[in-house]
């Protein structure tokens, strides 16, 4: 009975042993439409700069489903060909590879190159850039923590998208008789950019009248108060500056209050360890030392002169500025720590990962570019 039961044991073990062998794994998919669908719901690109390329910037033709996201700083032809090897069907570059327009498409540059092996690849290529400096868990979030305990403020923050209704202004005005208002509103349609035209009625110093409000841009607004001028109405019109809303803890640069002071020394360590760089470049301000105090720091990931501009610091941290602005930055006691433009954005690439893989439910695979670094180096 022993000699049986250990026979059985004996075949029952190599069969547990190879019965994985034989359940194959599913592989999860994402239809593009629905990828890039969900990446805008985690950053709208709508807080994007108006300058700014951002989306989807490459489209295989549809049907198209994504497998694999590759992650990168900035889109070579070198980290191309990573994202082809690691079998990529999706790229999000944080930088748009396609930026200024492309009026052929051939193998003479390196940029129309990468949009041919793309295509031939069927693989998709979407960029953020400013999109994500603005939402509050992106890149200038990012760059703060390396600073230690401290809170942080956009410099210059963002407005809803969609509140109010299209235009800068709002028109009011009433009127009393239907001929002459009728005559207002035809010339008042015949003016662009005019939105949200409305008529109730109202009743005012005991007669009724017709109440008219109206959005409209800043260029429509010269037209408008002509228009009832003419008409003998700009006296009785009010005009009102329409302000959208800010949104908390979203927009460009970071001011970043120290929990407490510490010297400048301390805050290039931090630097330095955070980004994990071996030197940063220093300017120091006009009569400041290595161990002088910092409480306060105006930040902005990558190119940093027009965000950082008239911010009140004791240092500012960026990638690049120009020597102009540092100059000035310097003459008005600032100190200035520059890193290089893509030093200060690309760790922030393994923190995406993370939130992507939680943000898509975990539906496809993520991965973060090898190959991708700053084209600078010390010699």
């Amino acid at each position: 009975m022993c000699m049986l039961l250990s026979c059985v044991h004996l075949i029952q073990r190599p069969l547990q042993c190879i019965q994985p062998l034989f359940v194959l794994p599913s592989r999860s998919l994402m239809d593009l439409k629905a990828l890039v669908s969900s990446l805008n719901d985690f950053a709208s690109l709508s807080l994007a700069e108006s300058w700014d390329n951002v989306g989807l910037l490459v489209e295989p033709s549809p049907p198209h489903t994504v497998s694999t996201l590759f992650l990168t700083n900035d889109l070579t032809e070198e980290v191309m060909q990573e994202a082809l090897q690691k079998k990529a069907d999706f790229i999000l570059s944080y930088h748009p590879p396609i930026f200024q327009t492309l009026k052929r498409i051939t193998w003479n540059t390196w940029k129309e190159r990468l949009v041919i092996r793309a295509l031939e690849h069927r693989v998709g290529i979407y960029s953020p850039h400013t999109a994500y400096d603005a939402i509050p868990n992106g890149v200038n979030n990012w760059l703060a923590k390396g600073l230690g305990a401290c809170t942080t403020f956009p410099l210059h923050p963002s407005t809803a998208p969609s509140y109010p209704t299209l235009g800068t202004h709002r028109v009011e005005f009433s009127m009393g008789h239907a001929e002459h208002l009728e005559t207002v509103i035809s010339g008042i349609k015949g003016i662009p950019e005019i939105s949200s035209l409305i008529t109730v009625p109202a009743r005012a110093d005991g007669e009724d009248q017709t109440r008219v409000s109206l959005n409209c841009t800043q260029k429509a607004l010269l037209e408008v108060v002509a228009l009832l001028s003419q008409n003998s109405l700009y006296n009785k019109t009010e005009i009102m500056l329409l302000q959208k809303p800010l949104l908390p803890c979203t927009g460009l640069g970071r001011l970043c209050t120290l929990s407490e002071p510490v010297s400048l020394l301390d805050v290039i360590e931090r630097i330095k360890s955070h980004l994990r760089l071996s030197h940063v470049r220093l300017a120091l301000g006009t009569g400041k030392t290595l161990e002088s105090q910092v409480k306060v720091v105006a930040l902005c990931a990558g190119s940093g002169s027009s965000v950082l501009q008239g911010a009140e610091a004791d240092l500012y941290l960026t990638g690049e500025m120009s020597h102009h602005n540092v100059l000035d930055a310097v003459a008005n006691g600032i100190s200035v720590i520059l890193c290089e433009h893509s030093n200060t954005e690309r760790g922030f690439l393994s923190e995406l990962r993370d939130m992507l893989t939680t943000h898509l439910e975990n539906k496809i695979n993520i991965i973060v570019s090898d190959r991708d670094r700053d084209p600078l180096q010390v010699v």
